[in-house]
């Protein structure tokens, strides 16, 4: 959970310093790849462990879910083209 939860956010960094659309596409999809994969470890922890806290998590869940949303919109805008170069 750690490990892709990190690795979101230092794969959107790199995106924002990518020097080329195809550059920041790719890492855009690595970025939405790893968010996906949160999602899929806080699935997991509710399903399979008593949590005590199901609110927090279910926000979790939910934050996790925007995010993946705008990773995807944005990786379909500029495959596209009509993302900001």
């Amino acid at each position: 959970m750690i490990r892709c939860s990190t690795s979101v956010a230092a794969n959107y960094r790199a995106a924002c310093l990518a020097q080329s659309r195809p550059a920041f596409t790719a890492k855009i999809s690595i970025v939405l790849e790893e968010a996906d994969e949160s999602i899929f470890w806080l699935e997991l922890l509710e399903e399979e462990l008593e949590i005590k806290d199901r609110k927090g998590l279910q926000e979790l869940k939910k934050e996790a879910q925007e995010l993946t949303n705008i990773f995807a919109s944005t990786r379909k805008r500029m495959q596209s083209g009509s993302g900001k170069s």
